[in-house]
């Protein structure tokens, strides 16, 4: 497999009134194409600030992330946004669903602000929602939805333009044990089926165990790891 994602001398700090607290203090790393990979670790240890850098919703200090061998952050602010529409899916552990709009309705928006037609938009939001088991929930607006329910729409969005990456913070953190092994399941089956690459940061070492690899945060650096 081909490296998807080089990262090289990430630094990443944060002032407060106190002090200066440095998160990420020189990360090297390669993330290879298919490949799942969870990051672990106790809060406040950067897992979260280091999935949005990689997802390129925050910026670091200091270092570079090569997509492809293409250094994103020397993108403009417009072919960045482009980049992460069309390349980048996210799921978080809260699922920002827009309540006013339906599960379909909310599963279209990535294709179209990527400029799709209303049709073709809304031919992929149906196809991912049946693949996610939603078939007969497309018209329910979200207030309609249970939480598993509301998770999947969140996955369906994520996946509906086939990112090459899936980048999940928590996503399974507001779930039941029911509800969360079935989306650790449905995920771990469409990386495969769509052959994306997958970064879970994750509290729940049972859904780290099944990732290819697993990393935690330890002074500002990723270190391999057992998530057993």
């Amino acid at each position: 497999m081909d490296n998807l994602v080089s990262i090289r001398g990430l630094y990443k700090s944060f002032n407060s009134s106190k002090a200066r607290l440095d998160i990420l203090k020189g990360v090297n790393f390669d993330l290879k194409t298919g490949e799942t990979l969870s990051v672990v670790g106790p809060s406040g240890i950067g897992k979260s600030t280091l999935l949005h850098i990689l997802g390129t919703l925050d910026k670091p200090d200091k270092g570079k992330i090569l997509y492809r061998g293409d250094d994103v952050f020397l993108f403009n602010d417009e072919k960045l946004a482009k980049f992460r529409n069309e390349f980048i899916g996210f799921v978080f552990q809260f699922h920002h669903l827009l309540p006013e709009f339906s599960a379909l309705e909310n599963t279209m928006m990535p294709a179209l602000i990527r400029g799709n037609s209303k049709n073709s938009a809304r031919e992929a939001a149906e196809e991912i929602l049946v693949r996610v088991g939603l078939k007969d929930r497309l018209s329910h607006r979200v207030g309609k939805l249970s939480g598993g329910e509301l998770q999947r729409v969140a996955l369906a969005r994520a996946l509906v333009l086939k990112p090459v990456i899936l980048l999940a913070d928590e996503p399974t953190g507001n779930l039941d044990k029911k509800n969360s092994q079935q989306v650790h399941d449905l995920i771990l089956e469409l990386n495969k089926e769509l052959h994306m690459t997958l970064v879970v940061v994750t509290h729940n070492l049972e859904l780290a165990s099944y990732m290819s690899r697993c990393v935690t945060v330890v002074d500002g650096l990723l270190v391999e790891t057992s998530s057993s």
